[in-house]
C-alpha cells in the first residue's frame, strides 16, 4: 500500500508506563461483524498481519495530541496509541472516530473519561459545573484561582473539565502574562500562587496543554514560573542555566526548523521533569505519565528525522574523520554522535535495529577506529560510550567489521586492538575507562555468545583473526614484564638466576591452569613453562611475601584439584629442588598424589593381565550377549578375596574342560580371538626351564595371584598339569611377540581378544 497518509506505528502502554511499539502498518475504519460496529483496522505493512483490531466504541474516551498521535483506554491497564506518519491521516481517522461518537471534530478529547458509576459521574458534574466558569484572570485572583487548579486533582472528572476550561479563551497564556507582570513588580505572594498553578496545570496530565505550554513562546515563561518554589528562601534560576550554560549548537546546520524546534523543546520538557519538578508522591506519579510519553514521542520523532536526513549524516561522519578538522569541531561531533546513540535507546529493538545498521552503511565503526586512537580525552570517552552502544547492540556486526580491516590496513591500527591499547594505556588512575572498555572486549571474544550467531563459523573465523591479528598486543605487557634484564635492581646480590615471572603473568598462567582443560596444561609441559616459576620460588628464598604465596597456591591448587598430567611433570623434572621446602607440605603432598597414581596405574595392568586362559576367551555362538554361568565367571574373577576357591576350582576343573574344549569346538573357539596359531615343540620351548620337565607337561598358574613380566621368574605360584603331548599350539595376538629364549617358553598378552587371558606354555 501505497498511501503513506495512512501509515501509523501502533504503541501499547505496559506495565513500567512506557510505550512499546507493535509494529508498523496501514490503518483504515471498517464495519466489522464480529464486533457489530465501526473498527480501526491496522495492518503490517511487512506481510499484511493483523496488528490491531478495535471497534470505536461510543463510550471510550479518544484524544489526538501533537497532531499525529491518537491515545485511548480499551481496559483498566491497557493503553493504546497511533502515531500518524502525516497529519492529514491522523485529522481523516479521528473525523471518523468523531462521527460515530457524534463529537465535534474540533476537540483534542471526544469525552470524559468514564471512572465512576453513571449516577456518581452525574452527581459529581451536577456539583463541580461551576468549575467550567474560570475566574477571571487577573491579579487579584491568583489565589482562589490556584485554590481552583489544586483542589481538583484528586478527581478524574473534575480533571477533564478544568482541561477543557483552559483550553478556551487562551486561558495559559493569560495566565503567563501575568507571570511576566508580577515579576517586574517583583510580587512574590502572585508568583507563588503562579508556581503553584502552573504546577497544578502540569500534573492535570493533558498532552493539549502540553501543547501550549511548551510552545517556544511559553516554554521559558512556564520555566520561569516554576523557579518560584514557596518552599525556597530564594529562587532557582532555570532560565538563566538554559539560555546561558546550555547553549544550542549545531555541529552541522540543521536546515529543517520543525527539527531544531523539536530539539530545542525536548531538551527543556526533559529538564523540567528531570530537575525542576520535585519527585513526585506515591499520589502523584501517575500525574505525568503523559509527560513522559510526550518526551517519549518526541525522541522517536528526532531520531526519525535525523535518521531519515542521509545528507546530515553523510557531513558528520565526513568532518569527524577529516584530518583537517579543528580539535575543538571533533569533540562536538564526537558528543553529537554521542547523544544521537542515546537517544535511539528510547526506540524499540526493530527501530533500533535500523538506526544502527544507518549508521554502520554511513561508516561509523571506520570513524571510531580513527578518533578512539586521538589524545583528547574527551573525545576518547565519548567514542568509547558510542562503540559501547555498538557492541551491546551487535557484537556480531562490529566482529564481522574487525574481520574485513587486514585486508586494508595494518595490525597496529585495527579497531580492536585500539580498544586493547587504550585499555592498557588508560591514564585514568580510577581505570573506569579500561575497566569499560575490558567488559567490551570480553564481549566480542566470549565464544558463547557467538552460539547463537546464524553464521555458524562466526565463532572459529574470529577467533583465528583474534590469535593472529590481535593476541600479540593483548599479551605484549606481559611480554615485557618478563623479559630478561640482568641490570635489573630487583635481582639478589650474586644471583645467578634471572626472575623472568611478574605477578601479572603468574596471575594469568594461574588462569589458565584453573580452567583445568587438558589442551592448556598440554602446553604448559610441552614448552616447560613452569621452569621460570619455580625459579622465581627458589630465587624468593625463605621470604615471606605476596610472590611466595601466589606460587604456593599454583602448586596447592594442581595438587587440591589433583590435576594428574601438571603432577606427574613437576614432580618428574622438579621434585629434587623442591623436596627441601619443608614450611608448606605443598610439594611432599605432590609426591604423594603421583605416588597414589603410580600405584593405581600399576593395579590397574596388573588386573589387566589375567592368568586365566580359556573361560575368558569365548567362541562365537550368536549375538547375544554372555550367559549367566559366563557373568558370573567374570564377576568373580576380579574378587581378591576369593582367591583360593578360584585357585582350587580352577584346578578341579581345568583338566576336564580342556581336553573338551580342544576337541569339541576346534577351530570354533577362538573365533572371536583373532590371533595366530604357532606349532612349538615341547622340548625346545621349554629349554630354559632345564631338563627337569622330561616332556611332562608344562605349568600353567592359576587365576590368582597376577603375573607381570618383573616377577614372572620369581612367582611362587602353584600349577596345574596339562597332558603330555610333543607339540603345543601356541595361541599369540597378532601384535605378540614369541621369544624363544624366554623362562617357562614365553607369557603372551592376548591384547586383541575380547576378555582374553595370558597364556603360559
Amino acid at each position: 500500500m501505497s498511501d503513506t497518509r495512512r501509515r501509523v506505528k501502533v504503541y501499547t502502554l505496559n506495565e513500567d508506563r512506557q510505550w512499546d511499539d507493535r509494529g508498523t502498518g496501514h490503518v483504515s475504519s471498517t464495519f466489522v461483524e464480529r464486533l457489530k460496529g465501526i473498527s480501526l483496522l491496522v495492518r503490517a505493512e511487512s506481510d499484511g498481519s493483523l496488528l490491531l483490531e478495535s471497534k470505536i466504541s461510543p463510550n471510550t474516551a479518544y484524544q489526538k495530541q501533537q497532531d499525529t498521535l491518537i491515545v485511548w483506554s480499551e481496559a483498566d491497564n491497557y493503553d493504546l496509541a497511533l502515531s500518524f506518519q502525516e497529519k492529514a491521516g491522523c485529522d481523516e481517522i479521528w473525523e471518523k472516530i468523531c462521527q460515530v461518537q457524534g463529537k465535534d471534530p474540533a476537540l483534542d478529547i471526544t469525552q470524559d473519561p468514564i471512572d465512576e458509576s453513571e449516577e456518581e459521574r452525574f452527581e459529581e458534574i451536577q456539583e463541580t459545573s461551576h468549575l467550567v466558569e474560570l475566574p477571571p484572570c487577573e491579579l487579584s485572583r491568583l489565589e482562589e484561582i490556584a485554590d481552583l487548579v489544586t483542589s481538583v486533582l484528586s478527581s478524574p472528572i473534575r480533571r477533564e473539565k478544568l482541561a477543557l476550561a483552559l483550553m478556551s479563551e487562551g486561558y495559559i497564556k493569560k495566565l503567563l502574562g501575568l507571570f511576566r507582570v508580577c515579576e517586574d513588580l517583583d510580587n512574590r505572594e502572585g508568583l507563588h500562587h503562579l508556581y503553584e498553578i502552573v504546577r497544578g496545570v502540569l500534573f492535570l496530565n493533558k498532552a493539549a496543554l502540553f501543547e501550549v505550554m511548551f510552545s517556544d513562546d511559553c516554554i521559558m515563561d512556564v520555566v520561569g514560573c516554576l523557579e518560584y518554589d514557596p518552599a525556597l528562601v530564594q529562587p532557582k534560576r532555570h532560565r538563566e542555566f538554559l539560555t546561558k550554560t546550555a547553549k544550542f549548537k549545531e555541529v552541522i546546520p540543521i536546515t529543517d526548523s520543525e527539527l531544531r524546534q523539536k530539539i530545542h523543546q525536548t531538551y527543556r520538557v526533559q529538564y523540567i521533569q528531570d530537575i525542576i519538578l520535585p519527585t513526585p508522591s506515591v499520589f502523584e506519579e501517575n500525574f505525568l505519565s503523559t509527560l513522559t510519553s510526550f518526551i517519549f514521542f518526541n525522541k522517536v520523532e528526532i531520531v526519525s528525522m535525523l535518521q531519515e536526513d542521509e545528507k546530515f549524516l553523510t557531513e558528520v561522519f565526513a568532518q569527524l574523520t577529516d584530518e583537517a578538522t579543528e580539535d575543538s569541531k571533533r569533540r562536538e561531533l564526537v558528543n553529537f554522535v554521542k547523544e544521537f546513540c542515546a537517544f535511539s535507546q528510547t526506540l524499540q529493538p526493530q527501530n533500533r535495529d535500523a538506526f544502527f545498521k544507518t549508521l554502520a552503511n554511513l561508516g561509523i565503526l571506520p570513524a571510531l577506529e580513527i578518533v578512539m586512537g586521538m589524545d583528547d580525552l574527551q573525545v576518547r570517552a565519548a567514542a568509547t560510550d558510542i562503540f559501547s552502544y555498538l557492541v551491546e547492540f551487535s557484537p556480531s556486526m562490529v566482529r564481522e567489521f574487525v574481520m574485513q580491516e587486514p585486508q586494508q590496513t595494518d595490525d597496529d591500527v585495527l579497531l580492536i586492538n585500539v580498544v586493547i591499547k587504550q585499555m592498557i594505556c588508560d591514564s585514568d588512575p580510577e581505570l573506569g575507562g579500561a575497566v569499560q572498555l575490558m567488559g567490551l572486549l570480553r564481549t566480542l571474544i566470549d565464544p558463547e555468545n557467538m552460539l547463537a550467531s546464524t553464521n555458524k563459523t562466526e565463532k572459529t573465523e574470529f577467533l583465528s583473526f583474534f590469535y593472529k591479528y590481535c593476541m600479540h598486543v593483548l599479551t605484549a605487557p606481559l611480554l615485557a614484564n618478563t623479559a630478561h634484564d640482568k641490570s635489573s635492581k630487583d635481582l639478589q646480590e650474586g644471583s645467578t638466576k634471572i626472575n623472568p615471572v611478574c605477578p601479572g603473568a603468574l596471575r594469568f598462567m594461574r588462569r589458565i591452569i584453573g580452567l583445568k582443560d587438558e589442551y592448556y596444561n598440554r602446553y604448559i609441559i610441552k614448552g616447560n613453562l613452569f621452569e621460570p616459576v619455580i625459579n622465581a620460588l627458589l630465587d624468593n628464598g625463605t621470604r615471606y611475601n605476596l610472590l611466595n604465596s601466589a606460587i604456593i597456591e599454583l602448586f596447592e591448587f594442581i595438587k587440591v584439584e589433583d590435576i594428574k598430567s601438571l603432577i606427574a611433570h613437576i614432580v618428574d623434572n622438579f621434585y629434587k629442588a623442591l623436596e627441601s621446602i619443608e614450611y608448606v607440605q605443598t610439594f611432599k603432598g605432590l609426591k604423594g598424589r603421583y605416588e597414589q597414581e603410580k600405584d593405581r596405574q600399576s593395579q590397574r595392568l596388573n588386573r589387566s593381565v589375567e592368568t586365566v586362559i580359556f573361560p575368558s576367551c569365548r567362541y562365537r555362538r550368536d549375538a547375544r550377549s554372555l550367559d549367566e554361568d559366563e557373568e558370573l565367571w567374570f564377576n568373580d574373577d576380579d574378587d581378591d578375596d576369593d582367591g583360593e576357591a578360584v585357585e582350587k576350582r580352577m584346578e578341579d576343573d581345568f583338566s576336564d574342560t580342556y581336553g573338551k574344549y580342544m576337541e569339541a569346538k576346534k577351530g570354533e573357539f577362538f573365533q572371536d580371538c583373532n590371533m595366530i596359531t604357532l606349532s612349538v615343540p615341547v622340548g625346545a620351548a621349554n629349554g630354559a626351564n632345564g631338563a627337569n620337565n622330561n616332556g611332562k607337561a608344562a605349568a600353567i598358574p592359576p587365576a590368582s595371584p597376577a603375573v607381570t613380566p618383573n616377577n614372572s621368574s620369581t612367582s611362587s605360584v602353584k600349577t596345574v598339569a596339562l597332558p603330555a603331548t610333543p607339540v603345543v599350539k601356541v595361541m599369540l595376538s597378532k601384535r605378540g611377540d614369541l621369544s624363544p629364549g624366554s623362562p617357562s617358553l614365553t607369557s603372551l598378552l592376548l591384547s586383541d581378544c575380547k576378555g582374553c587371558a595370558v597364556l603360559f606354555i
